[in-house]
């Protein structure tokens, strides 16, 4: 419940977002990390982690991370603008898949034929979506779009995998959500000159998307509480649903088939990659149980 719920929340944020067009990418980010740093601290002082659970290991590892990721969060709020929300929501689906890649290269990682397999296929799903966008006919609009939103994924998908080795470090959960808060907030202020002072509208829908974007990250953050990634990864996918009935309802954008055919190759690909590691951590789990009593 939730990481649905949490998936509910950052596809409204995305929605609150596309819906602000009108503000500049770097003021957009600004509101979206800023309102939720007052959100983040509470949660943390709540949970007795504020601040004694803000220090820190590595600045370096911090700051790579945040900028990796505020980064992914501009080029993705950008492409928003020039994509239907459902097809932005269909391509980033790869990033799950594209981990795997980045963990194979960047970790060492070994990963066997199965999951290439699995990669190759959701990359093909991804190809499916975006080819109207790299035809001649799709626009260049269109196609910048589809680059930003492709290059979004690719970014975050660098970003977990940055969190990743910065657990193995030790790093805690709380200074990891914190410190990158801060730090986009820190960043979008270098684009202050480019600013626009927002209407009454934009400014519910900016605060708004702070605020959603701020208890997504505390419900999925949460969540990893009380079950392991790899199980509560499929239910992500649900934001599908949410991107499909806010476009149509809201934003007036129907579907094609074939923007529904890639998602779903990708959504089967990384899918079969989460069961895949399930499996494997399950085997892990079992050698180790009965290793234990063999040497009892």
């Amino acid at each position: 419940m939730l990481t649905l719920s949490a998936v509910f929340c950052f596809t409204v944020m995305g929605a609150l977002v596309k819906a602000a067009e009108g503000i500049p990418i770097g003021q957009t980010i600004f509101f979206r990390a800023g309102c939720a740093l007052p959100v983040i601290a509470i949660w943390l002082w709540q949970r007795g982690d504020f601040p004694s659970g803000l220090k820190v290991r590595s600045i370096k590892s911090h700051a790579v991370r945040a900028v990796v990721g505020s980064a992914a969060m501009g080029f993705g709020f950008a492409g928003l603008r020039y994509l239907p929300f459902p097809e932005v929501t269909a391509i980033r689906f790869i990033t799950p898949i594209l981990i795997v890649l980045f963990a194979a290269i960047l970790l060492k990682e070994h990963i066997r034929l199965l999951r290439i397999s699995a990669v190759a296929v959701g990359l093909v799903g991804v190809l499916v979506i975006m080819w109207p966008r790299l035809t001649i006919e799709g626009g260049e609009q269109e196609l910048i779009g589809a680059m930003m939103i492709l290059a979004s994924a690719t970014l975050a998908s660098l970003a977990q995998i940055f969190v990743k080795a910065m657990a193995t470090q030790k790093e805690s959960t709380a200074a990891i959500v914190f410190y990158f808060s801060g730090t986009a907030t820190l960043l979008s202020l270098t684009t202050l000159p480019w600013w626009v002072w927002p209407t009454a509208e934009e400014w519910v829908l900016l605060v708004g998307a702070g605020v959603v974007g701020g208890a997504g990250q505390i419900l999925v953050t949460s969540s990893y509480r009380y079950a392991d990634a790899s199980l509560l990864a499929p239910f992500t996918y649900s934001s599908m649903i949410w991107s499909l009935i806010i476009g149509y309802f809201v934003f007036a954008e129907e579907p094609t088939l074939q923007m529904l055919a890639g998602a779903a190759l990708v959504i089967a690909a990384g899918g079969f990659i989460v069961w895949r590691e399930q499996k494997l951590g399950k085997d892990r789990a079992a050698r180790g149980r009965m290793d234990s009593q063999t040497l009892k």
